[in-house]
């Protein structure tokens, strides 16, 4: 398997073709594209200023408490903005931990304010599986949208996938026999998100960041495919944990 950034992307802007931007850099005659779901927000005008979010009482209240708790002043419309990005609050202090309405959890719901092209804030797409889909079939090769986000029991931030089409997102090895010939009962790779893990550590961070990698000769393998990537609720023993919690 190899990945190669897509070199000399403009920057993105409200209406931007990424497909027709990608396809006058590369060759995808075959392969896998990752796109940072940055370009991809600013290319759908997810781009917004703090004043669109004018604050509620919850949000003035979550924005008191997280100023009380961490010593930093808390504007109350990016709460405001984040409530409005979430269908389920799972935290509200020392952070906002929150589900995003395509089901990724993610602190903030993913709004970002670095990198956006001069506004407050970027915040994620709407749909970014839907986003996947259009560029996959203008380019006819899958496409996955990631972004970064830090994980429970690690340091720092690593590239997950939070949109995907053309490809399925996970592998399930269940069935399959380990080295001692133990049939596997619980195994399910989640790909998308090793994909997306991959693509970053060559589309880097910061100002040299690269939005766009191909990753090719990439083989899914014959073993079962399914689209399963956000853990339900009835399954997420973690989440279930973290309703009866409370930040002391």
């Amino acid at each position: 398997m190899q990945l190669h950034p897509v070199p000399g992307l403009p920057e993105i802007g409200p209406g931007d073709d990424l497909a027709s931007l990608v396809a006058e850099r590369v060759d995808l005659d075959s392969g896998i594209l990752c796109l940072a779901s940055t370009v991809v927000s600013k290319a759908e005008g997810r781009i917004a200023a703090l004043d669109e979010f004018p604050a509620g009482p919850r949000a003035r209240e979550i924005a008191a408490r997280l100023e009380e708790r961490t010593d930093e002043e808390k504007d109350p419309r990016f709460a405001q903005a984040v409530l409005e990005e979430s269908t389920d609050l799972l935290m509200e202090s020392p952070f906002l931990l929150t589900e995003t309405r395509f089901g990724h959890i993610c602190v903030n719901a993913g709004i970002d304010r670095s990198n956006t092209g001069g506004e407050d804030l970027l915040l994620l797409p709407k749909h970014p599986s839907e986003s996947a889909a259009r560029v996959s079939e203008a380019l006819s090769v899958p496409v996955i949208v990631t972004d970064t986000c830090g994980r429970p029991f690690r340091h720092g931030q690593r590239g997950v996938a939070i949109g995907w089409a053309g490809t399925p997102a996970s592998r399930d090895w269940r069935g399959e026999s380990d080295r001692d010939g133990r049939e596997l009962g619980v195994t399910v790779e989640n790909v998308i998100d090793e994909l997306a893990a991959a693509a970053n550590l060559v589309a880097g961070e910061g100002d040299g960041g690269v939005p766009a990698v191909v990753v090719e000769d990439f083989e899914f393998g014959e073993m079962d495919g399914s689209d399963e990537h956000f853990r339900d609720v009835e399954d997420d023993y973690v989440r279930q944990a973290l309703r009866g919690w409370s930040y002391e």
